[in-house]
């Protein structure tokens, strides 16, 4: 059964994480969430990231322009500044990567669960989560 995947912060860091999970069968991603991204710029940077170059797969917009697809995957995309009010659950992301660098702490990255996530990956130091 594959891991059920959020992603907060589409930046250097969730998009690579985006693509290591698509990339793998183990793993379903079911959202990304970034308050500073609509849709059509989320697609635009994934298919044109100019390290790692275009997105081998086609990356579009859903017809009710709030889902990425790619690669034929449909992926909620949410612009929410506060984790608790983004709905991991309702996406059905059981594993959240919180790759912003502002929620380090376990307690802020814990507001993930508020959402419905039933566990976060921090991906930057933090000073007390495990």
């Amino acid at each position: 059964m594959p891991a059920k995947m959020g992603i907060n912060g589409f930046g250097r860091i969730g998009r690579l994480v985006f693509r290591a999970g698509m990339a793998n069968s183990d793993v379903e991603v079911k959202a990304i969430n970034d308050p500073f991204m609509d849709i059509d710029y989320m697609i635009y940077l994934l298919k044109y990231d100019s390290v790692h170059k275009r997105y081998p797969g086609e990356v579009k917009k859903s017809d009710c322009g709030k889902k990425l697809i790619v690669g034929g995957v449909e992926v909620a995309g949410f612009a929410e500044k506060d984790p608790a009010s983004i709905p991991w659950g309702a996406a059905g992301a059981d594993y959240v990567c919180e790759s912003t660098g502002v929620f380090t702490s376990k307690e802020k990255a814990g507001l993930h669960i508020g959402g419905g996530a039933k566990k976060v990956v921090i991906s930057a130091p933090s000073g007390d989560a495990p």
